[in-house]
């Protein structure tokens, strides 16, 4: 039917996926895929007022529109700011003593 479109709504752990198929109405927005895919119930740490979710990896506000054959996905909280955690494994690299993280140390303390 052209008033209906199809979308998939994804969930991932690091145990596993979810995905939910469903048919909604033409003009749905994200926020009404993920409350009928039942996702919110079977995983109750998922809070839409703090909720970060997109299509394809592309992230999109809860009120935007899907479009027919939209793979919705809810995004998971980081554990960790990705940049300080770079930075972190750097320092521990560099003062465990590896011959390029001394010449690093060596180099910034002769300055």
């Amino acid at each position: 039917m052209p008033d209906e479109l199809h979308v998939e709504v994804c969930y991932a752990l690091p145990s596993g996926q979810t995905i939910v198929s469903l048919t909604l109405p033409q003009g749905a927005t994200m926020r009404e895929a993920i409350e009928r895919s039942g996702l919110l119930q079977r995983f109750p740490e998922l809070d839409m007022s703090r909720m970060k979710a997109g299509v394809f990896g592309k992230l999109r506000a809860l009120d935007a529109a899907v479009e027919a054959g939209d793979r919705v996905e809810i995004y998971r909280a980081l554990k960790a700011d990705p940049k300080l955690a770079r930075q972190r494994r750097v320092e521990k690299v560099r003062n465990e003593g590896s011959r390029e993280g001394q010449k690093w140390l060596g180099s910034r303390r002769g300055s």
